[in-house]
């Protein structure tokens, strides 16, 4: 039985990680089943967003250490990097949702610590409620974040704040987290609040999302020369896309629009 469940309806797609007797804590098969999820999700044209979440008391409590040990064998194949992707099986559980062509969010409650963390911060946004448990937790145990952490701290909170985040371990609350910059929003139900940012969000169109996402992940730390190129060819695809037509008619009508599948 899988621990990770996926529902689409109306497009968007409600992944859940289903192991509450353990704060839902990652073993190597729940990390297959990240990914797998992702790499399938990423080829559904009809898709509009995907909201992460946990089920139980937690989002995600981070590894199980006590699971993962037990398969030392498991963890050296996990540990080697597929060469086309150059991301190995903890990368991938993570970083396959920044490949998702269309928006990301996690919805966090309980506790997000180490993995879990990790996870949250692959996707695009984050809500999470006040009283939310957060932390770099890799250092209690001697070690680093290494399933894409390093990336994705650092590019929300700065390198200084990322450091002091890894090397200290702290444990701190969701409220603390929305002004570091970690968390997008505040809400006491995140599931809720986050079926309402993916349903505003799929009031635009598919394409533009799929290229604003693209630009942001692909150019966060290019030149901008290579920044303003990728822009010029995302634009000009957009200018002659079918959704953006769509789009265009249905603000001078001043109705909804209807889009088709997304083109890539």
């Amino acid at each position: 039985m899988s621990n990770v469940t996926c529902e689409i309806v109306d497009g968007i797609a409600e992944v859940r990680l289903d192991r509450p007797d353990k704060l839902n804590a990652l073993t190597l098969p729940i990390l297959q089943d990240l990914a797998s999820t992702a790499h399938a999700l990423r080829k559904d044209k009809d898709l509009r967003a995907v909201i992460i979440s946990g089920e139980g008391d937690a989002f995600c409590a981070g590894l199980d250490f006590a699971s993962v040990m037990k398969r030392p064998t498991g963890i050296a194949q996990a540990f080697v990097p597929n060469p086309l992707r150059g991301t190995n099986l903890f990368q991938e559980s993570c970083w396959a949702w920044r490949r998702v062509p269309v928006p990301v969010i996690a919805a966090v409650h309980g506790h997000c610590l180490g993995g879990g963390l990790q996870i949250a911060l692959a996707a695009d946004f984050r809500i999470a409620t006040p009283d939310s448990r957060w932390s770099v937790l890799e250092g209690k145990w001697g070690l680093i974040p290494d399933m894409s952490g390093i990336r994705s701290i650092s590019e929300l909170v700065g390198i200084d704040q990322a450091k002091l985040l890894t090397m200290t371990a702290e444990v701190f609350d969701g409220s603390r987290a929305h002004e570091l910059g970690l968390v997008t929003t505040l809400d006491n139900d995140p599931l809720a609040g986050a079926h309402r940012l993916a349903a505003e969000l799929a009031t635009k169109s598919p394409d533009a999302i799929a290229a604003a996402k693209r630009l942001f992940n692909d150019t966060w730390t290019s030149s901008p020369r290579r920044t303003f190129a990728r822009e010029r060819v995302e634009q000009a695809f957009l200018l002659a896309a079918r959704n953006t037509k769509a789009a265009r008619e249905a603000a001078f009508r001043k109705s909804a629009p209807e889009y088709g599948p997304r083109v890539r």
